[in-house]
């Protein structure tokens, strides 16, 4: 997530080679600098074409997923898409937490920024206990997202989604991305990436909300 990046309605950690060569050098070299001579005027001509291709791609990539990834998720301000979700241990329907301030994470235990920014999830809803914090994760396996959340006294509200079905209804692409959404089922805020949850600025805006 680009850290701090978030959105209102209104208006979170990249030898000496041998001696002798890898690839030794063809022989006759000759024969190879005349093929790419006679080549040079093809690849030149070529060059604007390919370098136009990619930039239509990337414009075409960026039409279809900025507005939901970037900092005007088309959602927001609209009423959040329901859903039900069971993980053969929890049931979950978004409908029953209407009246409730809910903060909708979606996350999973090998991504090492949602690693990072769980305590701070964790900390979030003891400190306000009248905020639903419901987190989904990506995890495949329950035997290692159960020891995480033992591991991590993780004593929030969380169920599994592998097949991420429920982030893709909300346009979530890449994790950790989070949703706000308000007591009468309005989505209000998006924050993408990992996020201090317990910083003056986002107690404040939970506490007014």
């Amino acid at each position: 997530m680009r850290a701090g990046t978030t959105t209102d309605s209104r208006n979170r950690v990249s030898a000496d080679a041998a001696t002798t060569p890898l690839f030794p050098d063809p022989s006759p070299a000759s024969l190879t600098d005349s093929y790419y001579r006679k080549q040079e005027p093809c690849v030149r001509k070529a060059r604007p074409t390919l370098r136009s291709a990619v930039l239509l791609l990337a414009l075409c990539a960026l039409s279809l997923t900025a507005c939901d990834r970037g900092d005007h998720p088309a959602r927001i301000g609209s009423p959040a898409p329901q859903f039900t979700l069971s993980d053969g241990t929890q049931n979950i329907d978004l409908a029953r937490l209407r009246g409730h301030i809910v903060v909708l994470h979606f996350w999973a235990t090998w991504c090492a920024p949602c690693v990072v920014e769980m305590p701070s999830l964790v900390a979030l809803q003891r400190r306000l206990p009248q905020v639903t914090v419901l987190a989904i994760s990506q995890d495949e396996d329950p035997a290692v997202y159960r020891q995480f959340l033992l591991d991590y006294h993780v004593d929030l509200l969380t169920l599994r989604d592998p097949a991420a079905r429920i982030p893709r209804l909300y346009g979530t692409i890449k994790i950790p991305e989070t949703y706000i959404i308000d007591s009468r089922g309005i989505l209000r805020r998006k924050f993408v990436s990992a996020q201090d949850w317990t910083s003056p600025e986002i107690i404040d805006y939970l506490t007014k909300l």
